[in-house]
């Protein structure tokens, strides 16, 4: 069976310069050839295209392992090795897989010796990986056209399994017309920084747009404001993405203009940043930052904004995610999925342009609305909307009002059971500053009506969140459960 375009682009780019610099990592670079030695071998592994579970964590031996299982065509099963020991082994029981691949730490602490699975131990990227085979392997058929199993954020619960088809993928990091576009004959000039875990669909987006390109990049295990900067000072890059808690980090950090000169645009995605605190960072920094609105299920982005736009748009569209990207269609309905007028609010409907001409309208559970003009807003998740006496609270504006103090890195807001009003609104918050949880409300009152007030409001040291940057609403609720039944 011929390969598909996107495992053809990888291994045109592997090719392309074997000696050029590929991937930095801490303070090290590989080579474009030490990336492809050790993604051959893992292909060998695969030649069969099956499913292959990575245990996947921000280093290049991982990077090259899943451009391993690209380019022999299989399926890449993403397992986060930091969701907990526990359900990490109950993951990988369930999901019975043919082939996992990670450390030879990670393997051994999660991977409980299996008759049915063979392990693989990756250490540097021109070492032979050591096998362990299955005493009775597990058939597998494979899942035909599916390049990665995506793990979801897991906001609101256990995070579960999206498909990501090649397709999907090649459109995305490609273009539409991916299986006509020739591959680069060149190295791309500049360094990218990808800080975004492979384990979210952002750095598995960046990855890939990356290799396509052939465009070397620096890799960072995690965002760590400190290593991030030593990056953007010694790379230069134009562009930079940043999800919103990193990009506060940045926003009321020590660096200056002079520390981020190169960056002509910031991008920001996967949770809801507020247009004050867009507007801060560029009044401080000089830069646009670009808002997104991006979802595992649509294969990456579906709205955002242009440069363009924002020069001509944003000062009477700030708070908007942008327009229709990457030929995406976006429309808002009513509950009975009938289509609203310019700018009611409604559920939002995408049909992603990662899915194709022939992709089905895809029913969000986020509270939307789309002006004349294109530009979406997205006005909170209406599965998250809190009940209060009969008043709709949604977490996201009190989350905003409450990391609009100049004390607060970062807020998070859950609904929590009440015999007599059903449900009303808990806080939990991260300061950057020492402030009392009474000045806190006092600051909401300005801002919020009396029924969207916190009935309590817990600082903690860190927020609990998940690989995407996102406050885990699951862990926030559970510790307010805790302290309810202390």
């Amino acid at each position: 069976m011929a390969a598909h375009p996107l495992s053809r682009r990888i291994s045109d780019v592997l090719d392309l310069r074997p000696k050029a610099p590929a991937i930095e990592y801490d303070a090290e670079w590989r080579t474009w050839g030490e990336i492809a030695t050790l993604a051959r071998r893992i292909e060998a592994l695969d030649d069969a295209g099956r499913q292959v579970g990575i245990l996947l964590r921000n280093t290049p031996s991982h990077v090259a392992a899943f451009l391993g299982v690209l380019l022999a065509g299989g399926t890449v099963v993403v397992i986060n090795p930091s969701r907990g020991d526990d359900r990490i082994r109950a993951d990988i029981e369930s999901l019975r897989l043919p082939l996992i691949i990670g450390t030879d730490n990670d393997l051994s602490t999660l991977v409980a010796p299996a008759t049915h699975t063979a392990a693989v131990a990756i250490t540097g990227l021109t070492d032979a990986p050591a096998v362990t085979a299955a005493d009775e392997p597990t058939s597998d058929a494979g899942r035909a056209g599916v390049a990665v199993r995506m793990l979801t954020s897991g906001t609101t619960g256990p995070p579960k399994r999206i498909d990501l088809t090649y397709d999907m993928l090649a459109r995305s990091v490609i273009g539409t017309n991916f299986d006509t576009a020739p591959s680069p004959t060149e190295p791309r000039r500049g360094v990218a920084i990808v800080n975004a875990p492979l384990v979210h669909i952002g750095g598995v987006f960046r990855v890939l747009q990356c290799v396509c390109e052939a465009r070397s990049f620096a890799l960072l295990d995690r965002f760590e404001l400190d290593r991030w900067a030593d990056a953007v000072r010694r790379h230069r890059p134009q562009a930079v993405s940043l999800v919103p808690a990193a990009l506060r980090t940045v926003l009321h950090s020590d660096l200056t203009r002079d520390d981020l000169h190169s960056i002509r645009a910031v991008t920001s995605g996967t949770a809801p940043l507020s247009a004050e605190d867009a507007d801060a960072f560029t009044d401080k920094f000089g830069i646009p930052v670009l808002t997104s609105y991006a979802a595992t299920e649509f294969g990456g982005g579906v709205a955002g904004w242009s440069l363009r736009d924002y020069q001509k748009y944003w000062d009477t569209k700030r708070g908007s995610v942008g327009r229709a990207t990457l030929g995406a269609q976006l429309r808002v309905v009513d509950d009975n999925g009938t289509p609203v007028a310019d700018n009611q609010p409604g559920l939002l409907e995408v049909r992603p342009g990662q899915l194709g001409p022939t992709g089905d309208w895809m029913r969000t559970t986020d509270m939307a609305r789309i002006d004349a003009d294109g530009f979406l807003w997205i006005l909170g998740r209406a599965d998250q909307a809190i009940i209060r006496g009969g008043f709709k609270v949604m977490p996201d504006d009190v989350r905003g009002a409450l990391e609009s103090h100049p004390a607060v890195q970062g807020a998070a807001v859950v609904g929590r059971p009440d015999q007599r009003l059903g449900e009303t609104p808990v806080a939990m918050v991260e300061l950057r500053a020492t402030v009392e949880a009474d000045a806190l409300l006092d600051h909401l009152r300005m801002r919020l009506a009396s029924y969207e007030i916190p009935t309590d409001i817990a600082i903690v040291d860190q927020i609990p969140r998940t690989p995407s940057g996102k406050a885990d609403l699951t862990a926030v609720r559970g510790h307010f459960d805790t302290v309810d039944h202390a």
